[in-house]
């Protein structure tokens, strides 16, 4: 009995181990390209987020350049919605629906299309309450931001996922 449970969280490691899981971190998202240049605001969120994550991936070197970028990162729609979603009897907000739109792709030095535009949308729901207004505007500001933090992370995992085309060989085409 006191051999069990070693031997079993044993086991446990080694198939956890071998089936090829590990955690979501920054080694993870490795970019194919060599250096970014993001066309955005330097105090846009989604730029200072994922300028953190393209280097904390270690893989890719973001520039300040686009000339001197192998790849160039642009916006295309940026959209925030605000929704009601449900009223009380009184006709009064109970909840709201945030809704983040987001386009973007992924262009060489040329213009040259590498990741075609994709859309990200996120949705949360937050509930409201006239006698706590202020904490009800921080949660919203929280849902906010953490809606901005996922929109990055599933940003870099497209570009890591996602092959980029090569526009030399369908120009020859």
């Amino acid at each position: 009995m006191p051999l069990l449970r070693p031997l079993l969280a044993l086991i446990l490691a080694a198939a956890l181990a071998g089936c090829g899981f590990h955690l979501r971190g920054a080694g993870s998202s490795k970019l194919p390209y060599q250096t970014m240049y993001i066309s955005l605001p330097e105090t846009a969120d989604v730029n200072i987020w994922l300028q953190r994550y393209i280097r904390s991936s270690g893989s890719t070197q973001v520039v300040d350049d686009a000339e001197s970028a192998e790849a160039i990162f642009q916006q295309l729609t940026n959209s925030r919605q605000k929704s009601i979603l449900s009223v009380n009897t009184l006709g009064r907000v109970r909840e709201y629906r945030l809704q983040l739109s987001y386009t973007f792709r992924v262009v060489n030095r040329k213009g040259q299309v590498l990741v075609a535009p994709n859309e990200v949308t996120l949705t949360r729901d937050v509930t409201y309450d006239d006698s706590n207004i202020l904490a009800k505007n921080q949660e919203e500001d929280l849902l906010w931001r953490d809606m901005t933090n996922d929109l990055v992370n599933q940003i870099m995992r497209r570009l890591s996922i996602i092959k980029p085309k090569n526009p030399d060989q369908e120009d020859s085409e």
